[in-house]
């Protein structure tokens, strides 16, 4: 892992995905881009429209001229906010120990510049709610949703709380994208101190299929120095990845988003969002 992708608002999910963030860079030797992203509408609307039409033909060229100004003051408001985000953020990650940081702008929509600026990331960091967060904490922002569903990168959906991670949970089904958590994990050794719990849903533990998938698992993890702690429970995933975590006191949450081979027979991309909705713990979403 060489690049962090993180994505903030300055809310205070922000500030947590800051300490996750770091913490994931340090464990990989990565550098973070932190990304901002200022609604520029108000922006555009000033330097691309003429105003002379909207406001009619009697109207004065004074008036004209403050509406432009009024828009161009938002405009220089809206940079010195990200100037000021950014730089709050590059503080809390340099205080957590990464040194290599790079601050990017933009403006418009974040997820129009996620396919250009994620080409270069090996891991996208996001808050699970932005700067307008709902109060329950079993939501998940707009911001958030849309880049786990459109990022083709692993993607760390950050909590509201920073909690230090000591125990990780691989929510694991034997396919391709199981299979790349696997080589995630294989390929981090920062990660392998870790207590590392592999949970697989099945309806029996004799299943042939069941059994083959825990020990190709098994193998790979084993390559890396890598000793699981193995559990098979019955199907119904979503509860029973979230009451085990709970029973576990697990810390980080890995699992695969929309694989077309779910975890037996529910569809993985509705037991994906409400696991991303409920958890109060970092998911980290592999594609």
């Amino acid at each position: 892992m060489k690049r962090l992708l993180l994505c903030t608002d300055g809310s205070t999910y922000a500030q947590s995905s800051y300490r996750y963030g770091a913490w994931f860079a340090k464990q990989g030797g990565a550098s973070i881009d932190v990304l901002y992203v200022s609604d520029s509408r108000d922006e555009v609307i000033a330097e691309t429209t003429d105003l002379s039409g909207s406001i009619g033909l009697g109207t004065s060229e004074s008036l004209l001229k403050k509406l432009v100004e009024v828009e161009h003051e938002q405009a220089k408001r809206n940079h010195q906010q990200a100037k000021l985000i950014l730089a709050d953020a590059q503080q809390a990650i340099a205080n957590h120990g990464v040194k290599s940081i790079q601050l990017l702008h933009k403006t418009g929509f974040l997820i129009d510049h996620l396919e250009t600026l994620e080409a270069n990331a090996d891991l996208i960091v996001i808050g699970k709610q932005g700067e307008s967060a709902n109060s329950t904490l079993e939501h998940l922002g707009t911001n958030a949703d849309r880049i786990v569903r459109s990022s083709t990168k692993p993607c760390l959906v950050t909590p509201q709380e920073f909690v230090p991670i000591e125990r990780l949970l691989v929510a694991y089904d034997g396919s391709s994208t199981g299979k790349s958590m696997l080589t995630f994990l294989a390929n981090i050794p920062g990660l392998h101190h870790l207590e590392i719990h592999l949970l697989m849903a099945a309806r029996a533990e004799s299943d042939i299929t069941t059994t083959e998938c825990i020990a190709e698992a098994v193998s790979l993890l084993h390559q890396a120095g890598i000793k699981p702690v193995i559990t098979i429970l019955p199907e119904e995933p979503e509860k029973s990845i979230s009451q085990y975590a709970r029973e576990q006191d697990i810390s980080l949450l890995l699992i695969g988003a929309y694989s077309h081979r779910s975890i037996l027979h529910t569809a993985i991309d509705s037991t994906t969002i409400q696991l991303l909705r409920s958890s109060q713990i970092p998911v980290l979403l592999f594609r």
